[in-house]
């Protein structure tokens, strides 16, 4: 698989498989893609080459079913300012169509004394733990994690490698980018480093073959 961004290569020559359980962190030093790729591997970003299956049915038959089954977790955090922080919950877990309960979220990434507050007054971090929450209160088999822990304390930083553990035990998949450490245990990694391309040579990496991204 290939990624091109405003008429720049990103990464050529990627390929990669990830089952039940497993984890996936991606590394690589600024600009080398990791957030392409996992805005290529929810549906945001086409691959400039290359497959992308699920259960070995291409994506691109029904890209609205595959989004169903994923969370992706930006730069961004999309915490509505007017809404309190249970509020933003509780219209996140009833877009994804679940009931589940938005207390148990809010308690697993340790702010549930944050349940009243409007999210303009929460702290970037606290944002962040809010953000992440949704992962809970809404299940879905794949999560795809962009800087997960990023303006985290060291409290926040281990929920969050607590709820990928359960997740995957729970027979859950998760591919996280990172600069840091996190801790994934038994986690393949994929450095994007090693796939840069000059934009001169793009072409001849590929060398027109379609490479399977399964999971």
């Amino acid at each position: 698989m290939a990624c091109i961004r405003g008429e720049r290569p990103v990464f050529s020559g990627v390929s990669l498989r990830l089952a039940r359980g497993g984890a996936l962190t991606l590394v690589g030093p600024n600009g080398a893609g990791k957030s392409s790729l996992l805005r290529i591997l929810c549906g945001l970003l086409r691959p400039a080459s290359g497959t992308l299956t699920w259960k070995g049915t291409p994506l691109d038959q029904d890209w609205a079913a595959h989004r169903q089954r994923l969370h992706y977790v930006g730069h961004l955090d999309a915490v509505k300012p007017t809404l309190t922080a249970a509020e933003n919950l509780r219209d996140w877990a009833r877009f994804r169509g679940t009931a589940r309960a938005v207390p148990g979220a809010l308690e697993a990434l340790g702010i549930e004394d944050l349940a009243d507050v409007p999210g303009r007054f929460l702290s970037a971090g606290q944002r962040r733990r809010l953000a992440l929450a949704r992962l809970v209160a809404a299940p879905a088999p794949l999560w795809l994690l962009d800087e997960p822990t990023v303006t985290l304390d060291a409290d926040a930083s281990a929920r969050v490698e607590t709820m990928i553990a359960a997740h995957r035990a729970d027979g859950g998949m998760a591919i996280v980018a990172t600069h840091g450490e996190i801790a994934l245990h038994g986690a393949d990694r994929l450095d994007l480093g090693d796939h840069a391309v000059p934009a001169d040579m793009l072409m001849a990496a590929d060398d027109g073959e379609s490479e399977e991204e399964q999971w």
